[in-house]
């Protein structure tokens, strides 16, 4: 005999328990099953463990989608203040650190223990160790065959999530079930996630590993003015993140290092009247002195006064500066990635409850859909908002 619910969510992460809360709050019976051991994994490992949970300047515009005008409804009805009055409301000690970004004070247990309370109250069950085998529709309503018994729910949800990070059991269960029900997926590609370089910039690079500095990255459309840390892999920081999102393979990332100054006219006034100072002590007043000290070397001005420089190197040395212009050899990948980008198509599932038009016992909500954010929280912000928005079912 078939376990019966009004409601049956596929994926224990941070749409799935919102989903499951808000509508167990409407009164409705609801399952959440998940093929893994543990609720929220991404939850707890997300912000550096300290979860960036969402930026109160979220907009639609800091959002990616073949579709950018989906968001937008769900965004509105769902906003970051409501869910820090949630937060509040569970007595959660945050700190803004970069402008709108939210973090716990403590961990991200607090946000992952939020939604789990939530779901007692509202008297959702969460089911995990549980595999689904197989989903058919039966009339009005879903049947699941799943390593729990058979399971047959009103309406399925699919917040499964995107294809980041393996290893905490990302896997493409949620694209296989829109494929089955017909919907479309746009490609996908790591996003949020750090450069590998090719190998004569990681020669270069790697016994600068651990430097940061504060720069300006471009790629395609996107420019972001943001810290870049150097890795013994590559480049990573919120910088090359967020650039990430961006680029595609044969790009070359333009670097501005030093992003407060136009170096066209301060190098020639250095030259003017300041012609015995050396490049490189210069240099290090701006950036860290073994990046500064790597940049001398690479333009052969070890020792180099600015009397030296001729009209040329001047020119040389302002593009190394101001437009660093580098090649990544490609990303690091769904190893590391933070999100996915592409997913599912919006162009059949319906802005307001997130129900697959033609297929109403159906819906997806959060990463799994082709909504993808920049770094800072608003991911978050779409899990909730999306799972908010079908959980109320309207």
């Amino acid at each position: 005999m078939a376990q019966t619910f009004d409601l049956v969510i596929i994926g224990a992460g941070a749409a799935g328990l919102m989903c499951a809360a808000t509508a167990g709050y409407q009164g409705r019976s609801v399952l959440v099953i998940d093929h893994a051991n543990k609720a929220g994994k991404k939850i707890l490992m997300s912000g550096g463990g300290r979860c960036n949970f969402t930026n109160l300047s979220s907009t639609p515009a800091n959002f990616f989608s073949q579709n950018p005008n989906f968001c937008i409804s769900a965004l509105k009805r769902y906003t970051p203040e409501n869910f820090l009055e949630l937060v509040e409301r569970h007595s959660i000690e945050y700190v803004e650190k970069a402008a709108g970004q939210l973090f716990c004070a403590d961990s991200s247990k607090d946000i992952l223990e939020l939604l789990l309370t939530e779901c007692e109250w509202a008297g959702a069950e969460v089911r995990l160790n549980t595999k689904v085998d197989k989903v058919e529709l039966a009339g009005d309503s879903v049947k699941l065959s799943t390593s729990s018994g058979q399971i047959s729910a009103a309406k399925l949800v699919i917040a499964s999530g995107g294809l980041s990070i393996p290893t905490m059991g990302a896997s493409s269960f949620g694209y296989d079930i829109a494929k089955q029900f017909g919907l479309d997926i746009v490609e996908t590609s790591a996003a949020l996630v750090p450069f590998v370089l090719t190998s004569q910039w990681k020669d270069r690079l790697q016994p600068l590993a651990g430097v940061s500095a504060d720069v300006e990255v471009s790629v395609g459309k996107g420019s972001y003015r943001e810290p870049m840390l150097i890795t013994h892999r590559g480049l990573s920081g919120p910088a090359m993140l967020q650039a990430s999102s961006w680029w595609k393979p044969g790009d070359a990332l333009s670097i501005n290092l030093l992003p407060d100054l136009e170096l066209s006219d301060v190098l020639m006034e250095l030259r003017d009247y300041q012609a015995i100072r050396q490049v490189g002590g210069w240099l290090a007043e701006y950036l860290p002195k073994r990046l500064a000290q790597a940049i001398v070397e690479w333009e052969g001005l070890v020792d180099a006064s600015f009397a030296d420089l001729s009209n040329k190197r001047i020119q040389s040395l302002q593009k190394s500066l101001n437009a660093w212009q580098l090649k990544p050899a490609g990303t690091e990948g769904w190893r590391t990635a933070e999100v996915t980008m592409g997913g599912v198509s919006t162009a059949n599932i319906s802005q307001k409850n997130f129900e697959v038009k033609g297929i109403p016992q159906l819906a997806f909500i959060g990463e799994v859909l082709d909504v993808t954010g920049e770094l800072g929280g608003h991911n978050f912000q779409w899990a909730w908002a999306s799972a908010v928005a079908c959980g109320q079912g309207e």
